[in-house]
């Protein structure tokens, strides 16, 4: 007896293992309503979260109040981040032309690819990847990711705007992708590899700033790219980790004519969830003790013709999800009219249930600068 409820109790846990691993894969019923459960669930607690910062004040925290404001809190980051008044004005230590690369090789409306290899201090480097394409519009989108992987887990994004004859000057974050992960030598401590963006603290002294690691290749690209090609304007666009590096560099650069930053960042007081605290870089004491992010996103904003736009995936998995964001959209849009020029805007997308850029959010980014 105790044998057949053995085989009994064993057959039922083999048919339930493989059901719900068919369930997962085939993405069939219930997979999809729990799913839909557990996203009103989450977004249902976003809107608790949000409604207990309605009665915030945030118009106190935007320490921007005129141009002045801006243009000295602009010239403090820059001080901060290069130890210097102004942008970096170097080129690529190396430039490969026409290179090959098995993993974009599938791509369509594709001319060539062009590397660009930054180096800077401590040994770390940055590789770029610019996408030519064949049949082109003569405009150009930087194009930055995450955390999750190089620039290649973009892939599908890149083929996008090639398809609209973009060309596409493609980042990774400082350690990831591509880019290298050196072994530095620290006193007191000995060597170490430098793996993950919080190590990084330990670089920091009053002479250099590991910021710059992140916003360096940017900036080198756009003067190699001021100085090969008659692009007219820049726009920058990036998910996730890439989505803060666009909104923190838009802010510091205003060859950045229009920016977009996919779930890329809140403000430090409204990040109520563990997972939206970030890295190092995210919440960076003396950096932001300078600008605050509600000023960054108005410097990112303002000036001629320029467009700062926050994207928030609504069922976001990963970070930055619901609608938290609302609360402080009227104060920044307020701030930016007295700077007599720039826009501010966040759009919220509930397309899907992904932490990633919908064909949703191309469509419009791709109708915004074309």
């Amino acid at each position: 007896m105790n044998r057949i409820r053995i085989i009994l109790l064993s057959s039922s846990f083999i048919i339930i293992f493989f059901l719900g691993l068919f369930i997962g894969i085939s993405q069939s019923f219930p997979n999809s309503e729990l799913n839909t459960i557990k996203n009103q669930l989450e977004f249902k607690n976003s809107n608790v979260e949000n409604d207990s910062f309605e009665n915030l004040n945030f118009k106190d925290k935007i320490t921007i109040k005129n141009i002045n404001d801006l243009t000295e809190k602009r010239n403090e980051l820059l001080q901060f981040v290069w130890k210097t008044d102004n942008l970096p004005k170097q080129l690529p230590d190396i430039v490969d032309n026409n290179i090959s690369d098995d993993r974009f090789s599938s791509l369509s409306n594709l001319k060539q690819i062009d590397r660009l290899t930054i180096k800077m201090e401590h040994g770390l480097s940055s590789i770029v990847y610019i996408f030519l394409p064949e049949t082109n519009n003569g405009k150009i989108i930087l194009y930055h990711q995450g955390h999750s992987g190089g620039f290649i887990n973009g892939k599908s994004t890149i083929q996008h705007f090639l398809d609209n004859g973009f060309s596409v000057a493609a980042f990774s974050m400082p350690l990831i992708g591509l880019n290298n992960q050196p072994v530095v030598e620290m006193e007191n401590i000995g060597q170490i590899k430098l793996l993950k963006h919080n190590q990084f603290v330990f670089l920091e002294s009053d002479d250099f700033s590991s910021m710059n690691y992140f916003f360096t290749p940017i900036s080198v690209t756009l003067n190699y790219l001021s100085d090969n090609y008659d692009f007219k304007k820049f726009h920058m666009i990036g998910i996730s980790g890439g989505g803060w590096a666009t909104t923190v560099y838009s802010a510091l650069d205003t060859r950045i004519t229009k920016s977009f930053s996919i779930a890329g960042s809140l403000p430090l007081s409204l990040r109520s969830i563990i997972d939206d605290v970030g890295d190092y870089e995210q919440f960076h004491p003396q950096f932001y003790s300078i600008a605050n992010y509600f000023d960054i996103y108005l410097m990112s904003s303002s000036g001629t013709e320029r467009e700062h736009i926050q994207i928030f995936n609504k069922f976001d998995p990963c970070c930055f999800s619901g609608v938290i964001s609302s609360p402080y959209y009227d104060e920044i849009t307020n701030s930016v009219i007295p700077l007599d020029s720039g826009n501010f805007e966040i759009i919220l997308d509930d397309t899907h249930r992904k932490h990633m850029i919908s064909d949703s959010t191309i469509n419009l980014i791709i109708e915004k600068i074309s």
